[in-house]
């Protein structure tokens, strides 16, 4: 927050630059702190190592319905701000400037209060299935194919898409949950198995429909992952982490959505999901 407010009385020194120096007319100006401030709103800025990271992912999202000669017009206007910073013998890094496709359609999320209510209604089964899949983010075929090997004290390891592996750091209420499931149904290799076999998919998504249906709402997992998601996102968890949790190979298969490997990033991850805000 303290970096956004330099920004706005830069923003300002700009503006009085274009004016001055560049001999910009006053509608221009006005274009320009229109398309500032814009961008400052909707855009993620943080220090990281020294550096001042400017990402605009999120601004790209919300402007890329505009026409195209719109879109290199306000993503000029942000260079050309962020050149002039630079000038100023600012460390900066900026993110996001690059082309960015957003899905025509989106699988509608479930709202976290009907997922709440939902674990309220499930057997010890079901509640471990839609309490892994709305705190990982994981795909259905990745739940079936999770191991007890894959299960750490404060993170899973997650076998994806093209065999990618991938960290994610679990919330408290999910290990609880983990720790719970596994004294009462004691699996000997995977987190869902029967008699030494693993759940198939269509097991699993039974569940959750079953889970769901108790409280007559008609969801699939894949819902669940993109309210994992579109929860996140509403709750300050940045794009470009979102979309890797998700195990996505870049931010256009994630559309509206560095690594994790600091721990400030695992506390902001931990702190924005709802089931870590007191849920239970």
């Amino acid at each position: 927050m303290k970096i956004k407010e330099e920004f706005k009385n830069h923003i300002s020194d700009f503006l009085d630059f274009l004016t001055n120096l560049k001999n910009y007319s006053s509608l221009t100006i006005k274009t320009y702190e229109g398309i500032l401030l814009s961008f400052l709103d909707d855009s993620e800025i943080y220090e990281d190592k020294g550096v001042i990271v400017v990402d605009i992912t999120k601004y790209r999202i919300l402007i890329a319905q505009n026409n195209s000669k719109t879109i290199s017009k306000k993503i000029s206007s942000i260079k050309s701000f962020i050149n002039y910073l630079k000038d100023k013998n600012y460390n900066i890094k900026l993110l996001g400037a690059n082309s960015i496709k957003v899905a025509k359609t989106l699988p509608k999320p479930i709202r976290t209060d009907d997922i709440i209510d939902g674990l309220k209604h499930a057997d010890s089964l079901e509640k471990t299935i839609v309490t892994l899949i709305y705190s990982f983010g994981l795909r259905i075929s990745e739940l079936a194919s999770l191991k007890l090997s894959d299960i750490k004290n404060s993170s899973i390891t997650v076998l994806g898409k093209g065999n990618k592996q991938r960290e994610i750091p679990a919330n408290d209420f999910a290990i609880s949950q983990i720790k719970q499931y596994i004294n009462d149904f004691n699996p000997k290799t995977y987190l869902f198995e029967k008699k030494g076999k693993a759940f198939s998919v269509r097991q699993l998504q039974y569940r959750v429909e079953k889970v769901f249906k108790k409280i007559g709402i008609a969801a699939t997992p894949h819902q669940l992952r993109h309210s994992f998601a579109t929860d996140l996102l509403n709750n300050g968890a940045r794009i470009n982490d979102i979309s890797e949790l998700l195990g996505h190979a870049s931010l256009s298969a994630t559309s509206i959505y560095t690594k994790l490997n600091t721990t400030t990033k695992y506390k902001q991850y931990l702190s924005a999901h709802p089931l870590n805000q007191g849920a239970s």
